[in-house]
């Protein structure tokens, strides 16, 4: 049997797409929410408005989100050492995680705190509220374009996008309950606002909470499927004749990981089938590491499940 190992020229320890300059760009959006959360937590105060200090209660969990999303940026940059071999590009993983999980807490307070207002209502300053929230929804649309566009696995920038297109959302409501309060008086429309708002963010939050716990349980990148790996290799490669034990999946966003099995012809070249395989891998299934075990046709050969010789009586 031969076991091979391969494909140094990818490096584990860099994160996909991990760069000073996207760092920068973080820790920029960071020092703006910041400033902007106290704002409106100040004028949610003075005005009395909910929707107000839900956005500003948003603002405070997005300033903290742009802040692990820049330490997740500036970690999976680290390289490999002794302790983790990958590096830290999960870290990014770890943060979007998180990151979700917040923001659903988040939501069930500022559902609590509108069901509060809706059986008590309570007076509200509209022109404060209405200057803050302007203000705040003007800082979310320069900040959302301080960011860019990210990779779609980039899971770290997804994480903090989704913050600030949360805080755009908490904005363009509290300027919407303010016009509501000033003109027609409804001030029912305040904690509704926020209701809607938490809402939008809620659904963002759970497609996020998915994505980063799929793979951080070792889920099958979005896209690939085991079978057609096997069915692809065995199809194309013409020294394979079967591939099985097939894993693929993900380190971090954008970084795809694989192992399998493969059985060779009668005469098969291992070196060249193992350099075919990894090829193939590349550029079909976009996976950068692979590591692929061949197995010798015929006697003494090792159940993969038992690690048995499988030829002995």
């Amino acid at each position: 049997m031969h076991s091979h190992h391969h494909d140094h020229e990818h490096e584990h320890g860099q994160a996909a797409g991990g760069s000073p300059q996207r760092e920068r760009r973080l820790l920029f959006a960071f020092g703006l929410t910041t400033i902007t959360m106290v704002a409106e937590a100040v004028g949610g105060w003075i005005s009395g408005s909910l929707a107000l200090l839900a956005d500003a209660g948003h603002m405070l969990v997005d300033a903290g989100a742009l802040m692990f999303a820049w330490l997740g940026a500036l970690f999976a940059r680290r390289p490999a050492d002794a302790l983790r071999s990958f590096g830290y590009a999960r870290l990014e993983v770890l943060v979007g995680y998180t990151n979700s999980l917040t923001q659903i807490l988040l939501v069930a307070w500022i559902a609590y705190e509108a069901v509060t207002r809706f059986m008590n209502p309570a007076p509200i300053l509209s022109g404060t509220m209405l200057v803050v929230a302007l203000a705040g929804l003007l800082v979310n649309l320069f900040v959302l374009r301080v960011l860019g566009g990210h990779e779609h696995d980039d899971l770290n920038t997804a994480a903090a996008r989704l913050h600030v297109i949360g805080d755009l959302l908490g904005s363009i409501g509290a300027v919407a309950a303010a016009l509501v309060v000033r003109y027609l008086d409804w001030l029912w429309a305040d904690p509704a606002i926020s209701i809607f708002v938490s809402l939008l963010i809620l659904t963002s939050a759970w497609r996020l909470l998915r994505r980063s716990a799929h793979i951080l349980l070792e889920g099958v990148p979005e896209g690939v499927d085991s079978g057609e790996v096997s069915e692809k290799l065995e199809a194309d490669i013409a020294d394979v004749r079967e591939i099985h034990h097939v894993h693929v999946w993900q380190l971090g966003g954008g970084q795809r990981m694989a192992t399998l099995h493969a059985r060779l012809h009668e005469g098969g070249d291992p070196d060249r089938a193992i350099r075919s395989i990894q090829d193939a891998l590349r550029g079909h299934f976009g996976v950068s590491h692979a590591t692929v075990q061949i197995e010798a046709v015929g006697c003494s050969q090792v159940s993969c499940a038992t690690g048995q010789d499988i030829c002995k009586p």
